[in-house]
């Protein structure tokens, strides 16, 4: 397994400090999203205890994030998430999410790939039209900050998008089906 591929081990202290064991120094919470950002995967252990505790500090710097007013997850998307934890639908939520931003990932690298060949990707408005759908639904319809959701002007003038458009809202509404019969 490559250095690159392979999570960087942060340690946290009793003194609750955090240690990069690749550089050798102690860092923030700041400084593991930076990690993050640049694609990196981390894995941050108790030291006296050996307890994993990278899910902890994950949702902290979420949290820390969402606090100060950069909100990515708008509150009925947390409501859901709250409810997720005391329905028979947790098991769904999980695999879902992953799936979701799956499926963002991938299309992202494509578009970032496509614009480094400077030619025009085949089907980028149908992946548009589907980070749309995705983040409509993730979002309960809520309008993105400044306006319309991206792209949303160019949903309507392009031929051909809106029959893309329907089946991932068919789709959608299907699973919202049965999540709600789950319920």
């Amino acid at each position: 397994m490559g250095e690159d591929t392979k999570p960087l081990l942060i340690k946290r202290y009793a003194s609750r400090r955090l240690y990069n064991t690749e550089t050798s120094d102690y860092v923030t919470l700041e400084d593991i999203a930076g990690f993050i950002r640049s694609g990196r995967e981390v894995q941050i252990i108790d030291l006296k205890s050996g307890d994993d505790l990278t899910r902890q500090y994950l949702l902290q710097i979420i949290a820390e994030h969402e606090s100060r007013g950069e909100n990515v997850l708008p509150v009925n998307v947390l409501n859901d998430l709250v409810r997720a934890y005391t329905t028979q639908a947790t098991s769904m939520v999980p695999q879902f999410l992953q799936t979701s931003f799956d499926m963002l990932r991938d299309s992202q690298e494509k578009v970032m790939e496509s614009m480094g060949t400077g030619m025009a990707m085949p089907g980028l408005e149908a992946m548009q039209a589907q980070q749309e759908a995705f983040m409509k639904a993730m979002t309960g319809g809520v309008a993105w900050p400044g306006g319309a959701a991206p792209g949303a002007e160019k949903e309507e003038a392009a031929s051909g998008d809106g029959e893309d458009l329907d089946d991932i809202k068919k789709q959608l509404a299907e699973l919202q089906d049965k999540l709600s019969k789950l319920k």
